[in-house]
């Protein structure tokens, strides 16, 4: 299937531009390819891994990740993405949640961002540490990060600055993902999981070429604005082809 890795690199591209890692639409492209939905989180998530990595690094040495807080919200979603990853869960379930994450996902990026300059964090800033819980847990279940959901909540409670929680989101995605792996890696047993990598080979070179791709030169190109759109527009296509059937 040529169109996988295409539709890999694409998304990729798209997200990383926007700071996220692209997890929820690598697992509907998965499904829609017809890939065993019990593996398939093991490739999202590893994908995900990819394509945050470069971006948390960049934030790091830029100085903009909140390592404090950051952290905080991580880990403690983190022990959720384990127990989320070890969840067995039926195929309908599955799709259904994958689904709805996707479309409630895309029209999460039509909230708007927080200025550069913060006006003062809203009081409700104060309950994410209760917020990113179910977030965690969600990442692991299905293959996704969590971050696209996170976002919007930390903008919308003026939380830090755009860059920081950027920054924070990418930190948030790649805990989580990696905490997801590890419970995907103790349901499924070594060779299983070996086996799902090991077929995944195009896609995780696919969207490492993606992922840089969108890092560096995909906001020279297109105003973040329309890279956002184009984002949710994939992101909710994918989540209604699921529930169609």
């Amino acid at each position: 299937m040529i169109w996988l890795p295409a539709g890999f690199f694409v998304t990729a591209l798209l997200y990383a531009s926007v700071g996220f890692g692209g997890g929820s639409t690598y697992s509907a492209l998965l499904s829609l390819a017809g890939f065993d939905y019990r593996l398939l989180p093991i490739v999202s998530l590893a994908c995900n891994v990819v394509v945050v990595t470069g971006s948390t690094i960049r934030f790091a040495r830029a100085g903009q990740v909140p390592w404090r807080a950051a952290l905080t919200l991580s880990l403690i979603a983190a022990p959720l993405a384990f127990l989320g990853g070890l969840t067995p869960i039926r195929q309908g379930t599955f799709l259904l949640v994958l689904g709805l994450s996707l479309i409630a996902a895309g029209l999460a990026l039509f909230v708007p961002r927080a200025p550069d300059q913060t006006a003062g964090r809203s009081p409700a800033a104060g309950y994410m540490a209760i917020a990113v819980a179910p977030l965690g847990y969600l990442a692991g279940l299905v293959g996704i990060g969590g971050g696209i959901f996170l976002a919007p909540l930390l903008h919308l409670t003026r939380w830090d600055k755009a860059r920081r929680i950027a920054a924070t989101t990418s930190l948030f995605i790649l805990i989580n993902s990696l905490a997801g792996i590890a419970g995907q890696l103790a349901k499924n047993g070594p060779d299983r999981f070996a086996e799902a990598l090991t077929g995944a080979l195009p896609l995780l070179i696919a969207v490492v070429l993606g992922g840089q791709l969108g890092s560096v030169l995909a906001l020279r190109w297109l105003p973040e604005r329309v890279i956002r759109w184009l984002t949710a527009a994939l992101t909710i296509w994918a989540g209604s082809r699921l529930l169609i059937g």
